[in-house]
């Protein structure tokens, strides 16, 4: 019985991680797309997208400086939306091996 609930929670634990991962980089894709896609800035959809992004972007927001700035949001939150899916994806391997 012990058994069984600890990997049931372990199992709902790794997919929350890798649910977590997945969410986030959507929010990247999506504020690339918005930005690429000349969306209005002034819109509330494409300001809330852009104001979420910021801070899961992490160090990537800056890593590369194109001159085009459509071109910096494509590379560095892309990377930033490919490292949340690694990331949330190995955790989530590691959670479930180490249980």
């Amino acid at each position: 019985m012990a058994t069984e609930t600890r990997s049931n929670v372990v199992g709902v634990l790794a997919g929350v991680v890798r649910w977590a991962g997945l969410l986030f980089a959507t929010v990247l894709v999506v504020h690339v797309l918005l930005t690429v896609g000349d969306a209005n800035p002034e819109n509330g959809i494409t300001t809330f997208f852009s104001a979420a992004a910021d801070p899961l972007a992490l160090a990537f927001k800056d890593l590369f400086t194109p001159d085009d700035a459509k071109l910096r949001v494509l590379v560095n939150y892309g990377l930033a939306a490919l490292f949340w899916l690694i990331v949330s994806s190995v955790l989530s391997r590691l959670i479930r091996r180490l249980a």
